[in-house]
């Protein structure tokens, strides 16, 4: 199915921009972010619902601090889970027709598995981050059954504050480099993940599902790849030493799952292709980065 109108909140996040450079032609996109669109708000929720009408909203807004998220878990909730709410509760009572995509995390898991979690695995959030990030998975399944949520981890993109771009000039300032090697992912570029919204919106996929790149890294093993990358494109003009250190070296406010790999057979399913290797997205991601017109 096809959608004419499409409102996308968090427009100014990593997602957002990259649901700005891919979307369908001949779509109307509504792009908002928290100035423009409050959604801790329900009296601005329905406003803009009415306003614009659109036939699909994509709920990329989110509190992604994890770590100060431990001490301001008021925030976290109202924004990760209450605003969730919000839109579904919303969207329920205004035109249950549109179509609701919220964009949920990998910690909700506790990483205590070793097989890739599926969608339906039990989850057991081990901070206050994953904890609201699942209260808004809950309460949007709550209010609209026909929703879709996906799951995702490890963002980055040419935009914004990211792992990808703290390690290049981490490696550019410093002689060397500790990262933690027992905390087991994937990286997702955000392409892949607005790619794959698009088409699961066109296929009118529900429920809950994952997407990712696909293949298994640490963040050593990331950081490494990252240098790699990044001297051969010309991004680094030297490399470093990186070592791998134990979580326990690297204490943080916030506990994180030590594996968290994601199964996404159903969402390939969906999709009809295979998500790409994390390694190669990598790849295009760090080349665009290197063009001279990127300025994000």
């Amino acid at each position: 199915m096809s959608f004419k109108r499409v409102l996308i909140t968090g427009a100014n996040g990593q997602l957002g921009y990259e649901l700005q450079r891919s979307y369908p032609l001949g779509t109307e996109l509504i792009a908002t972010d928290h100035d423009s669109l409050d959604i801790t708000d329900p009296a601005q929720i329905k406003t803009a619902l009415a306003h614009y009408q659109p036939d699909l909203v994509i709920n990329a807004a989110a509190y992604t601090a994890v770590d100060k998220a431990e001490n301001d878990q008021a925030n976290a909730q109202r924004l990760n889970g209450d605003a969730a709410g919000f839109l579904a509760q919303s969207i329920a009572a205004c035109n249950p027709a549109i179509k609701l995509i919220h964009i949920s995390t990998d910690f909700v898991f506790d990483g205590r598995q070793s097989l890739p979690y599926t969608p339906d695995a039990a989850t057991a959030p081990l901070g206050v981050y994953g904890a609201t990030k699942l209260s808004g998975e809950q309460q949007v399944q709550q209010h609209l059954p026909k929703a879709l949520i996906i799951r995702t981890s490890w963002l980055y993109s040419t935009h914004g504050h990211n792992f990808v771009k703290s390690m290049l000039r981490f490696m550019q300032e410093r002689e060397q480099l500790g990262v933690v090697y027992d905390q087991v992912g994937t990286p997702t570029w955000g392409r892949t993940l607005a790619q794959t919204i698009w088409t699961l919106a066109a296929k009118d996929a529900s429920g809950l599902l994952h997407c990712s790149d696909n293949g298994v890294a640490s963040w050593y093993d990331f950081a490494r790849a990252i240098q790699e990358e990044g001297y051969r494109l010309g991004l680094l003009t030297r490399r470093i030493p990186i070592h791998p250190i134990r979580s326990s070296a690297y204490p943080t406010p916030a506990q994180r799952p030590a594996f968290s790999v994601m199964d996404k057979s159903l969402t390939e399913d969906y999709l009809g292709y295979r998500l790409p290797y994390w390694r190669d997205s990598l790849q295009t991601m760090l080349a665009e980065l290197n063009q001279p017109t990127n300025n994000s």
